[in-house]
């Protein structure tokens, strides 16, 4: 009899393998147990092999989550720095358009009860040139109307004076650069004396006549100029903080802060053309108000006296 080839082997085999899984899967299907003890065998032949598995593998499933998860974080965090930065900056802007918009309505509030022309400005920066040391530059000029030597302001007072003009620039001379001066008069008595710039926002006022007293917060004005050029008269100058002893002198010398602060200037306002009525003391600042001091009220309750005892 002749033995089956090898090929006719490998037939009989998967034939085998195949009838045998179908009975498994019959078998299983009908819930029989001894199907359900051989997975439960090799489920728990295969245990140790799972968990030594789960043992060696988690410590680097755990490091690559935590390196995913501090990228994350990171991002994050950069993300939030950068909307962060964001936000500050919009609010910087929004700070100082406000202080801006501020500014302007206070000057041209100040030309309104003036009755003044004027071209307001933004000030572009500020610092100093080859001939002076404190100006700023504004980013209006000739095509706006603005010539040199006029006078500049802003809401609280003088600010300076035009020098030098461009198409679409120009620049001021501060009032508390050393070479500025101006004629000013005492709202009070109207005695009438030269200021002069001291740098920082001071300057000091040389009155001529020492007959009249100076005295601590005398408002000054601007004097005026011939046809308005450089200073229109009555704006508000400054208030002398200190005057000195003018005994034996022939001039009266007097510490003088500027009502504008010219170190904090956003929008300034030159006066184009001004009215032929002088203002006078019209454009004095309005005194602030003091914030009031709250009280506070104690009532004392008299506590009841123990009355005497009677003597026995």
């Amino acid at each position: 009899m002749a033995r089956p080839s090898g090929s006719n082997r490998g037939r009989l085999l998967l034939v085998m393998l195949i009838v045998s899984s179908l009975l498994l899967i019959t078998l299983d299907l009908r819930g029989v147990s001894v199907i359900s003890g051989i997975r439960s065998g090799v489920g728990t032949a295969l245990a140790p092999v799972e968990k030594v598995g789960s043992w060696v593998v988690s410590p680097f499933k755990n490091f690559f989550s935590d390196l995913v998860h501090l990228g994350r974080t990171r991002s994050t965090i950069n993300n939030l720095r950068e909307e962060n930065a964001k936000l500050r900056s919009q609010l910087v802007q929004a700070e100082n358009a406000q202080g801006q918009a501020k500014q302007l309505k206070d000057a041209l509030d100040l030309a309104g009860r003036a009755s003044w022309k004027t071209v307001s400005a933004k000030v572009l920066a500020q610092g100093s040139t080859i001939s002076f040391t404190r100006t700023i530059t504004i980013d209006q000029g000739s095509r706006a109307g603005i010539k040199p030597n006029l006078t500049v302001v802003n809401g609280s007072g003088l600010v300076g004076v035009v020098k030098t003009v461009f198409s679409n620039s120009s620049i001021v001379l501060l009032a508390s650069d050393p070479s500025f001066k101006i004629g000013v008069r005492v709202a009070r008595n109207q005695s009438i004396g030269i200021l002069s710039g001291q740098g920082s926002n001071s300057g000091v006022l040389e009155l001529l006549d020492n007959t009249a007293q100076l005295r601590k917060n005398d408002i000054l004005l601007s004097r005026g100029s011939a046809s308005n050029v450089p200073f229109v008269p009555g704006v508000p100058v400054g208030r002398i903080t200190k005057a000195s002893d003018s005994t034996n002198s022939v001039s009266q010398v007097a510490d003088v802060v500027f009502y504008a602060n010219l170190n904090a200037l956003g929008v300034v306002s030159v006066v184009i053309s001004a009215s032929e009525s002088n203002p006078g003391n019209a454009l004095i600042p309005k005194a602030p108000v003091p914030t009031p001091i709250p009280t506070v009220t104690v009532y004392a309750t008299p506590s009841a006296s123990a009355s005497p005892s009677k003597s026995k």
